[in-house]
């Protein structure tokens, strides 16, 4: 099984194009700095609401990275952009990950 992180945030719509050239620099410190990240997918809800869904290799992994924040330029970036998590859940799912 796969471990699901599921976010919805909140970031102003004026910053959705800097919150999208973000994006790939996030993704590249998880990919190098995190192990277990078996990829993500962003999803615009509104025009201010976003969810994220991160594919982990286990809740241990999930844990570690939720652990360590935005410890990495990337991520902060990213991160900074965000002005409110609205919620956060776990989940698993037996569905391959595409990333």
């Amino acid at each position: 099984m796969t471990t699901v992180e599921i976010t919805r945030f909140r970031a102003p719509a004026e910053h959705a194009d800097a919150l999208l050239a973000a994006r790939p620099a996030m993704l590249r410190d998880f990919e190098t700095d995190r192990a277990g990240f078996l990829g993500a997918r962003l999803i615009r809800l509104t025009h201010d609401e976003w969810l994220d869904i991160v594919f982990w290799a286990s809740p241990q992994d999930f844990a570690e990275s939720r652990r360590r924040g935005g410890d990495r330029p990337g991520i902060q970036a990213f991160f900074a952009l965000i002005d409110a998590v609205i919620s956060t859940e776990e989940g698993t799912t037996t569905d391959a990950v595409g990333g």
